[in-house]
C-alpha cells in the first residue's frame, strides 16, 4: 500500500470551468486559514481505499490511521510505503502487527500513487466552491471518500502506475 496525507480547507483557489462562449464565469473566493487532513492509503493494483479525515497530522493520529487499515485488512500483510514525515518516523508511532513501513525516497512525491487521489478530489468536488464552515468541507470530503472507496476502477486508474523499460 502507499499511504499519504493531504490538507483541505476553506481557502480556495479558482480552478478553470465551462462557461458558455461569450460568458466570463465568476467564481467565489475565500482565504480562511481552517482545514483539516485526509489520511490515505490505497493498493494501486486492485483498486483498495482507505481513508479517514481527521483534524490535524501527528503521531498518534498516524497510529489511529494505521490501525484502521489493518483492521480492514486483518488477513493480510501490509507493506506500507510512504513519505518520511517527521510523524511517520516517530518513535511514538504504534505500528500494527500484520504491518511493515518503507520509505519513500525525500522529497519526491511524485513515487507516490496516492498522491493522485488529491487532484481528483480538488478538481472534480471542490473545484470553486465556497463553504460556510469546516463541517461543510469535511461533509463533501466524507462523501467524495466514500465515492472513491467503492469506486476500484477509478483507484486503479488514478494510481496505477505502468512502468515501461526502455533500452538504447
Amino acid at each position: 500500500m502507499f499511504q499519504d496525507e493531504a490538507r483541505f480547507g476553506r481557502m480556495n483557489t479558482p480552478r478553470r470551468c465551462w462557461a458558455p462562449q461569450g460568458v466570463r464565469p465568476s467564481v467565489g473566493m475565500q482565504r480562511v486559514r481552517e482545514s483539516l487532513y485526509v489520511y490515505a492509503a490505497v493498493t494501486p493494483a486492485d483498486g483498495k481505499l482507505v481513508s479517514l479525515v481527521l483534524p490535524e497530522t501527528d503521531s498518534e493520529l498516524m497510529s489511529l490511521f494505521l490501525g484502521e487499515v489493518a483492521q480492514r485488512f486483518p488477513n493480510e500483510f501490509i507493506l506500507m510505503f510512504m513519505d518520511q514525515a517527521g510523524w511517520h518516523r516517530s518513535k511514538s508511532l504504534v505500528i500494527p502487527e500484520n504491518m511493515r513501513l518503507r520509505w519513500l525516497p525525500p522529497y519526491s512525491p511524485e513515487c507516490n500513487p496516492a498522491e493522485h487521489i488529491w487532484e481528483e478530489i480538488r478538481e472534480k468536488w471542490l473545484g470553486n466552491l465556497v463553504f460556510a464552515s469546516l463541517d461543510d468541507v469535511q461533509a463533501l470530503l466524507a462523501d467524495a471518500l466514500f465515492a472513491l472507496e467503492h469506486n476500484e476502477a477509478c483507484i486503479q486508474s488514478l494510481t496505477g502506475f505502468e512502468w515501461v523499460l526502455v533500452s538504447f
